[in-house]
């Protein structure tokens, strides 16, 4: 019994490292990779078939379930070469309408935020658009100050993009003095800003500026999407301008935007 053990750790040892070497020869992200490989390793463990696996996870929520199914999937077809004939009907996520700032509660955010390097952190999430990985990878050689361009190169799905280079966030980048080389956000240690960083400076400027509402760093993307898209802006230039893939992804922000709806309350 205690061979058997031992055969199966190291099966599945040889199964966990194949894995992770697909994940890298596909260039998937850490963090998808390291969500795929923690299932996987829960997976060989259980000792179920896939299926009884997955309804494990029926009380969980709509995308922890099909992160779940796809980290199966690829485990069978990428690592054990088979198919995987799993046809459970997957839910849809229910589609949530972003959670969007007015102008005035963006303006005291930056307003009550003294420290510059969190200033420079609001600006470049909202004046930029930028995701927090992009935030964090940003580096000073990424910033054309002449041609008030920013070029993003560690982007989503490695989709490379350019963006402008806001006033404001140009003022701020030299008020707080430019390099030529190096990442942008560099805290006391010497390292890049950690993501938790990024977000609790985020979450502390709200809280300072009496905002409600639940703020991420994310909060202020969809608010940069959304005010564009009130103040007239094509909305495949906004695509362009989020590195979004499918047009239809940016299309959410026509739910949220006030442009067209005061349009219709004129009209009572």
């Amino acid at each position: 019994m205690r061979d058997n053990y031992k055969r199966n750790y190291q099966k599945n040892y040889e199964f966990v490292g194949k894995l992770i070497e697909e994940l890298k020869l596909r260039k998937y992200s850490y963090r998808t990779g390291k969500k795929y490989r923690d299932v996987v390793i829960k997976f060989l463990k259980s000792g179920k078939t896939p299926r009884e696996f997955l309804l494990s996870y029926s009380n969980k929520s709509r995308s922890t379930m099909r992160s779940v199914y796809f980290a199966l999937k690829f485990f069978y077809e990428n690592v054990l070469n088979e198919r995987f004939d799993e046809k459970l009907p997957l839910a849809k996520s229910k589609q949530k309408l972003p959670v969007v700032l007015n102008k005035t509660e963006i303006q005291k955010m930056f307003e009550l935020t003294t420290n510059i390097k969190h200033k420079i952190v609001l600006a470049l999430l909202y004046y930029a658009g930028l995701r927090l990985s992009e935030v964090r990878n940003l580096k000073w050689q990424d910033i054309d100050f002449e041609r008030e361009l920013i070029h993003i190169k560690q982007a989503k799905g490695e989709r490379e993009r350019i963006v402008f280079l806001h006033k404001k966030l140009k003022e701020l980048l030299k008020e707080y003095g430019v390099r030529k080389f190096g990442w942008i956000l560099i805290s006391e240690r010497g390292g890049r800003y950690k993501e938790r960083t990024i977000q609790q400076i985020v979450k502390n400027a709200a809280r300072k500026a009496g905002i409600r509402k639940k703020v991420t760093p994310h909060t202020l993307r969809h608010s940069f999407a959304t005010h564009l898209l009130e103040g007239g802006a094509d909305i495949r230039y906004i695509q362009q301008l989020l590195g979004h893939k499918s047009l239809r992804t940016t299309q959410i922000y026509t739910h949220v935007a006030n442009r067209d709806i005061k349009k219709l309350a004129n009209l009572l």
